[in-house]
């Protein structure tokens, strides 16, 4: 696969944005408070202590503190270093990772690794842990969750 006309460092939002938005179940359209909706920008914001592209390699990497805010999903993560593997379709976020979003639904890792082609996640924990994850569960084809309150 070639490198994308864009710069890496909008490839890396674009990368991030999709596993923002996917690496949690999305929302029981039922769940969801009444809002007015605002317009989707699209926009990622990252915030780290550095940020490097390899163009040769298609690699971005952010390194420190590592902030990714995608707001038109209300979502959140953070880790210390995120890579996107733009040939392979691949990101990774290491260290201390946390994604949440503004339900509370959230993941803590280790290390987590998505593939954007095929949507597959793998979380990995600290060492002697475990993955943390909450969720909202909903059934196939449903718009109410699959577990309600008596």
């Amino acid at each position: 696969m070639a490198l994308p006309q864009r710069p890496l460092l909008f490839v890396l939002a674009a990368g991030l944005a999709a596993a923002a938005l996917l690496l949690l179940p999305s929302r029981p359209v039922a769940a969801q408070a009444p809002r007015a909706k605002a317009a989707a920008t699209g926009m990622v914001t990252i915030e780290s202590d550095s940020q490097q592209a390899d163009n040769q390699n298609g690699i971005v990497t952010a390194t420190g503190n590592v902030r990714i805010v995608y707001a038109d999903r209300g979502m959140t993560a953070t880790s210390r270093q995120a890579q996107y593997f733009s040939n392979e379709g691949r990101l990774v976020l290491t260290g201390d990772v946390d994604v949440i979003d503004t339900d509370g639904q959230r993941l803590r890792a280790e290390r987590l690794v998505y593939l954007l082609d095929s949507e597959r996640m793998v979380a990995e924990p600290p060492a002697g842990k475990q993955v943390f994850s909450k969720f909202r569960l909903q059934q196939q084809g449903s718009t109410k969750p699959a577990i309600t309150k008596p």
